[in-house]
């Protein structure tokens, strides 16, 4: 125990305090996380909000965490939000903490397991087209996240399907999944 909590400490100044918890609705079952993005990601600079449940039986269950701010993230759904990490599942142990696993999402976001993908789209482009996910991961956080960098010409693009009258979500949706080729992202959602 001595020891994870030195673990604990030093990860907490990593995360430079870059994680919060809050009661919603002063019920101690349902929490709002946030975690700021590492540095040297693509996910810096951008602030994720999660949904937690906490069982009854915590903490000897984990609790359910989603990510409720959209992410560009092998390991997460860009859907719905669902996370792929073994301590939420079958490596959960009763003496971590809901700051381990804010800190374990976090250290995720700078090292994703493609190979144990919530998402098939996003790891596959994670593994083909390297530049494409980085740039791609950044322009996710800028747009939901609050992440500084733009991208004007994934911008222009997706204008462009919004002027036709495509959800602004789905055209970032549908040129993300196809390379920001706007070709093929039309192709896909007019088919």
């Amino acid at each position: 125990m001595m020891m994870l909590n030195k673990v604990m400490m030093k990860q907490s100044k990593v995360a430079k305090c870059a994680i919060k918890v809050e009661l919603v609705n002063d019920n101690y079952t349902e929490l709002k996380g946030e975690i700021s993005g590492p540095p040297d990601t693509p996910y810096e600079g951008g602030n994720f909000v999660l949904e937690i449940k906490v069982p009854e039986t915590y903490p000897f269950n984990p609790p359910k965490v989603k990510f409720m701010t959209k992410i560009w993230h092998p390991n997460i759904s860009s859907v719905t939000g669902a996370i792929c990490l073994d301590i939420l599942k079958d490596q959960w142990a009763a003496a971590m903490t809901l700051r381990t696993v804010l800190l374990s999402l976090q250290a995720l976001l700078s090292a994703a397991e493609p190979d144990d993908p919530q998402d098939a789209v996003v790891a596959r482009q994670f593994k083909e087209n390297p530049d494409i996910f980085w740039l791609t991961a950044k322009h996710w956080s800028h747009a939901y996240a609050g992440a500084p960098k733009s991208y004007p010409e994934f911008d222009a693009k997706i204008k462009r399907l919004v002027d036709i009258g495509v959800d602004e979500h789905r055209a970032r949706v549908a040129l993300s999944s196809y390379n920001w080729d706007l070709e093929k992202a039309t192709e896909s959602i007019f088919s």
